[in-house]
């Protein structure tokens, strides 16, 4: 059976002539196959004899069908090589390259400059308590100032956050009363807005600085410092006197307009300024809130959204542009 199998597996011609040839002989009701199924009919001793026999005959067929095989593959491969003709000077095909989105490229811009100035990053759940997103902002159930930040319930005290300002308070909370709290807490938020400047979902950040004799001079410095690393060494800032309930006093910052050079165009509103973001010494209330006494420390702190800073960097004038998810319109940042 050995020396048939082994003559017919050299003389097939094709792949389908070997597996079937396979079939005929290893198969569930090959030649082989039989054997090994009719040694029960022999005696004890003859069992192991034609056992043993049985396996070196099978390797050696298994052996045969792979290489065979192989060779067949092979002729079939050089026969379809000796027939296709390939222009190798055609150009290849181009595969486009994935890039990070704009508002993740200005958030890593924004927390490389504040890393650099000793800040580190802070975190936390987009899914917030009441008590850390309002109360310990200084904004308890009945003031006015939550209406400017009407949000997404799930109870009367669990919400999609408004700000990432609850990283503050945490963070103060986990801290206190150790000092500098010297932090930037990125993240997305949710308020109940949408229309081209203003999104239901969107992104912030905010860095806070606690520690001792912290002033307002520290406060503009600090920005100062941002806004030219962010959009040239020849923008200036001004405070504008302004409200929060968590900052006391508080301030609205504008940068000079980096179209006009504070000439006054379209973007400016011919006011030669742009604002970017609000900021302020933190009220004592959420210092002593987060257990540290007004008294003896002070702080800052600003808040941004990245999408506004996407915006004026780029010359974005919609934001709904930035979560079309359009790859012609991403593609070009």
């Amino acid at each position: 059976m050995e020396q048939e199998a082994l003559a017919a597996i050299e003389a097939c011609r094709n792949r389908e002539e070997l597996l079937a040839l396979r079939v005929t002989y290893l198969g569930k009701k090959g030649s082989l196959t039989a054997v090994s199924r009719g040694m029960g009919s022999l005696s004890p001793e003859e069992r192991p004899v034609m056992g043993q026999l049985v396996n070196i005959v099978k390797d050696k067929m298994e052996a045969a069908f792979a290489t065979k095989l192989s060779r067949l593959d092979a002729a079939l491969l050089q026969a379809r090589l000796a027939e296709e003709k390939i222009d190798i000077t055609l150009p290849g095909k181009v595969f486009p390259s994935g890039s990070r989105h704009i508002i993740t490229q200005v958030r890593e811009e924004i927390e490389d400059i504040f890393l650099g100035l000793g800040y580190v990053i802070a975190e936390g759940p987009q899914v917030e308590l009441d008590k850390y997103n309002f109360e310990a902002m200084n904004m308890p159930s009945d003031h006015p100032a939550r209406a400017m930040q009407d949000s997404f319930y799930f109870s009367d005290s669990v919400l999609l956050r408004t700000h990432t300002s609850p990283m503050q308070a945490r963070t103060m909370e986990k801290m206190a009363p150790q000092l500098p709290v010297k932090i930037i807490c990125p993240g997305v938020v949710y308020r109940r807005d949408e229309d081209a400047t203003h999104s239901p979902m969107f992104h912030q950040i905010e860095l806070l600085l606690v520690d001792k004799e912290v002033t307002m001079a520290d406060l503009k410095g600090t920005i100062l410092s941002f806004v030219r690393a962010m959009f040239g060494r020849e923008r200036e800032i001004r405070l504008r006197p302004s409200y929060f309930p968590f900052t006391e006093p508080s301030a609205e910052v504008d940068i000079s307009c980096f179209v006009c050079e504070g000439k006054g165009c379209s973007l400016c509103k011919n006011t030669g300024w742009i604002e970017i973001l609000g900021s302020g010494m933190v009220h004592p209330q959420v210092l002593k809130y987060c257990g540290y006494d007004p008294a003896e420390v002070s702080g800052f702190a600003a808040g941004m959204g990245l999408e506004r800073i996407s915006m004026l960097k780029y010359g974005i004038k919609d934001i709904r542009l930035l979560f079309d998810n359009d790859v012609r319109f991403l593609a070009q940042f």
